[in-house]
This record gives C-alpha cells, structure tokens and sequence, in this order.
C-alpha cells in the first residue's frame, strides 16, 4: 500500500505538472517553433539532470545490451512523442492538447498487455472507463475548434508513442538510476533533433524570448515540466503497474482545462467539474486495486 500511494503521489504531480504544460507551450510556441522549442526546453533539461547527477554522484554506465532500448525511448517518447505533441497544441488549444493525450491510459492498457502481460482487471477496466467518461464529459462543454484535424492527428501520435514509451521503460533493469537512463534519454532526443534544428536557431527573435514570460516559460518547460516530470512520472510506474499508472495521466485535462481557462480565456462550464468527479472516482478504483510489482526486480523506468 506505501508504494501505491507513493506511486500515485509521483504519478499525480508529473500529470498535474504535464497539465500545466499546455497552457505554457500555447504561450511560448507563438514565439518559439515547435521543434526548437523541443530542442531548447531538452538542453535545459539536460543541463539540469547532469547537474542533479553530478551532486547525486551517479554512476552514468550503461551496459551495451541495454543501449538499443534507451535510443528507443529517447526516439519514441522523447523525440516523436513530444514534438508530435507541441505541434498539436500549436494547431489546436491548450484544452484539446490535455484532452486528447488523456487517451494515453487506454493506450497504454492495451501495450501493457500485449508487451508487458499484465492483466486487465475487472476494477482496472472500470477505472478506464470512468475515467474516459470523465474527459468525454468536459470535451462536450470546452469550446474546441474542431477543424482544427491536423492538430488533432498530431496529438493523437504523441499519444500513442508516449504510451509505448511508458510501457517500454518499465523493461530496462532496475539497476540503472532514473537519472542516468532520462539523461540519455533525452540526450537520444536533442541528438536526433539537432541537425534539423540548429540552422533554424539563429532565425529566432531573441529579443521577445527575453520577455519574462517566454524566458520564465522555457525553465518551466525545461527544468519543471521534462527534468522534474519525467523523472515523477517514472519513478511513479516503478511502484506501480504500467496499465494502473497511466490513469493519472487523466489528472492532466483537469489541470490544462482549468489553467486554460484560468490564464488563457478559455471556457468551461458545469460539465468540466462533472468530468472532473468521474476521474477522481476512476483513479480512487485504481489506488484501491493496484498491486505494484516489486522494485528489487523486472522494471525500471525512463
């Protein structure tokens, strides 16, 4: 029970922090690119995760065979998943970046089964179900631009990829430090994005990104949102089942919707706090029924 709630405590900040991202990324992408946005927001996170390594005195060697899975974490979810997914709310609003990646729990139900074995309980199903109900609720009262498809498509491969991403990192060994294996992770990324990123560098207009709420936008990004909620999230799915854990991917509709609404004028209504009490009940199922894998063997995560 002390890792289940434990887990769920980890897991609900990262989804909370990840919520938050949306309203963020709506503001800054107006003056920084999608793809070096990704790019900017990797090396601060990097920058921030070797400087927690080095005062942690982390060990950064990685066996040879393990390496072919962190590259393809670090190309899935660090690289596909999150340009895919800034891309999308570029195109779309902060509300349906939240609301469309909150179909990553279901996603990652079914990849969990088929890659992982885990069971699909009876409870777990209910959860999924609640819970999806719950973001069907608050989708009817958000005011979304539906023509907005490209947008949409978009979202839905950050989707899928950060759910196969969420269920490969729970196959590397447990020895390796959650530090060590995000740090490659993304350093995976900012390699593969660099030579697609750096000619365009110099075209970005510096003098805007040095208004508070650009700068101050991209160390939230980078230090709070991809250093700090990656290594929540993963120290999450390590005390609990990769099918169980990626409900509280749920909790990030509430969070975007309400800030949203909050900082950028988007509406809500009855519905979105109707939603919100479905979710609430579906994750409740999941803290009460989930049966966490031990940590001293199998998974570890990204």
């Amino acid at each position: 029970m002390k890792n289940t709630i434990l887990g769920s405590l980890y897991l609900s900040l990262a989804a909370s922090i990840w919520g938050g991202m949306y309203v963020v990324v709506k503001v800054v992408v107006d003056i920084i690119p999608p793809l070096e946005l990704v790019w900017l927001r990797y090396v601060i996170a990097l920058l921030a995760l070797l400087i927690i390594g080095a005062l942690t005195k982390q060990s950064w060697r990685v066996a040879k065979r393990d390496w072919p899975l962190i590259i393809l974490i670090g190309f899935i979810g660090n690289t596909i998943s999150i340009v895919t997914q800034e891309v999308g709310t570029m195109l779309s609003s902060a509300q349906m970046g939240a609301i469309i990646t909150s179909t990553t729990p279901a996603f990652m139900v079914l990849f969990a089964r088929m890659i992982l074995k885990e069971k699909i309980t009876a409870k777990k199903a209910i959860s999924i179900v609640l819970a999806t109900t719950g973001v069907c609720v608050i989708v009817g009262t958000a005011q979304i631009d539906t023509s907005n498809q490209l947008g949409g498509v978009s979202l839905i491969i950050a989707a899928l990829t950060w759910s196969l991403m969420s269920v490969l990192v729970k196959r590397v060994p447990v020895q390796y430090s959650q530090i060590v294996v995000t740090s490659y992770s993304i350093l995976v990324a900012i390699a593969l994005l660099t030579p697609f990123t750096l000619g365009r560098l110099t075209k970005l207009d510096f003098q805007a990104i040095m208004q508070p709420s650009i700068w101050g936008g991209l160390l939230y990004l980078g230090v709070i949102s991809t250093a700090c909620g990656f290594l929540l999230w993963n120290r999450g799915l390590q005390k609990l089942n990769a099918s169980s854990g990626g409900l509280f991917f749920f909790l990030q509709p509430i969070v975007g919707t309400f800030l949203g609404w909050v900082l950028l004028g988007e509406q809500i209504g009855l519905s979105f706090w109707m939603g919100t009490v479905f979710i609430f009940i579906g994750l409740l199922l999941v803290i009460r029924d989930d049966k966490p894998q031990k940590e001293t063997k199998t998974v570890f995560m990204e």
